[in-house]
């Protein structure tokens, strides 16, 4: 394990909110198992919604998407700007989603992280490759190109998804993603290279939580439908906690 303090972000996608995140349990874990914890990072990602909601249930807040100008006409679209007065720390750039349905660029990817950082908000920038992609050997190559224009030298985090393994069941194995997080460790500037947190964002569940966090280049998890459950979130949190201890 490295020094780097684990970070598990709640991605609930277009998903409402689950019951138990809307109690202001006062770090009660039992009732509230996505409270801010303090050994490591726990973030939700809810839908624009119910931001102001879990922000008031005392959670710690993130947006999945935030557009890189401040106002104008971009219908249905909020800003970084906005985001950030309303109390969120953290955003999701570049989600493989995003780019699939979306057409979301490397370059606008890198606006977004750029204008993140510059209205005070935490990146978490996804990069991660698809299964054709992987099956001709390309997914270091997508990887490199995918990280050319973001501002590595900043506070960012990374988030690798193999996007063959979101939603589908299938997951990397615990070698796999180190292989693929050790790689993206080394494209890294030197003076971030060791600080720089990256997750894994590829079916990350309770059942395989623990065998991925323990890989040394492994930083925590950006969690899709496991973090819909409070119990399997509940014991996500604990192995991490245990690990970190």
């Amino acid at each position: 394990m490295s020094k780097r303090k684990l970070l598990l972000a709640a991605n609930w996608k277009m998903n409402p909110a689950p019951a138990a995140a809307m109690v202001n349990a006062h770090g009660d874990r039992s009732l509230n198992p996505y409270h801010p914890h303090a050994d490591i990072d726990v973030v939700v990602l809810p839908t624009f919604v119910d931001l102001q909601r879990c922000m008031d249930a005392g959670l710690i807040i993130g947006a999945q998407y935030g557009h890189p100008e401040t106002v104008g006409a971009h219908t249905g679209d909020v800003s970084m700007a906005m985001l950030k007065k309303l109390g969120c720390r953290y955003v999701l750039c570049g989600h493989s989603e995003r780019r699939a349905n979306h057409g979301e660029t490397d370059e606008d990817v890198a606006a977004q992280a750029i204008a993140a950082l510059e209205n005070g908000l935490h990146p978490v920038i996804c990069i991660g490759e698809t299964l054709e992609e992987r099956e001709k050997g390309h997914e270091k190559t997508v990887v490199k190109k995918q990280l050319k224009h973001l501002p590595l030298e900043s506070d960012v985090t990374i988030a690798y998804e193999p996007v063959w393994a979101i939603g589908t069941g299938k997951t990397a194995t615990p070698k796999q993603a180190q292989e693929m997080h050790a790689y993206i460790r080394s494209l890294l500037p030197d003076d971030r290279r060791e600080s720089l947190r990256i997750l894994y964002g590829g079916s990350m569940k309770a059942e395989n939580a623990e065998e991925l966090l323990k890989q040394p280049d492994i930083d925590g998890g950006l969690i899709g439908g496991a973090s819909l459950k409070p119990e399997e979130f509940g014991r996500m949190i604990e192995i991490a906690e245990n690990l970190h201890g």
